[in-house]
């Protein structure tokens, strides 16, 4: 059991700063927003998405080149990265997705994510795939 007076960790205090504005979708909200022209970005690792299934019409775009992927001003970016397409990024547990909406909307991209990412996708009962992924390098 944790110890409430415990002081919050950096990284959790980050967490929920990065948290604060989000938006954050559940799985559901996510398949809706996608549905309605929303860029689905899945920044798992290939072992993930092996393990898991790729979701259906997601771009999987590596987190370390995540903001040249998707910033609409950048040489780099991928062509359905245009001006204000909101992005929904998801990974496994939904915390790393976080911090990467969060450095997103640094850039003026209109980005939230998946509470719970690809396992609480997976416990809704949401369909994945068994590929292969749309990945973009």
């Amino acid at each position: 059991m944790s110890d409430p007076t415990a002081p919050t960790s950096r990284v959790s205090a980050a967490l929920e700063q990065a948290r604060r504005d989000l938006g954050r979708l559940s799985p559901a909200e996510a398949v809706e927003a996608q549905r309605r022209g929303a860029l689905l970005v899945d920044t798992r690792t290939a072992v993930q998405r092996r393990c898991q299934g790729e979701l259906p019409g997601a771009v999987v775009i590596d987190r370390t080149v995540l903001e040249w992927r998707l910033d609409p001003t950048s040489p780099h970016r991928i062509p359905e990265a245009g001006p204000g397409t909101p992005v929904i990024l998801v990974c496994r547990q939904g915390y790393s997705s976080s911090f990467a909406a969060e450095s997103l909307r640094r850039l003026g991209v209109e980005a939230s994510d998946v509470v719970g990412g690809v396992e609480a996708w997976l416990s809704a009962g949401l369909p994945v795939g068994d590929g292969p992924a749309d990945v973009r390098e």
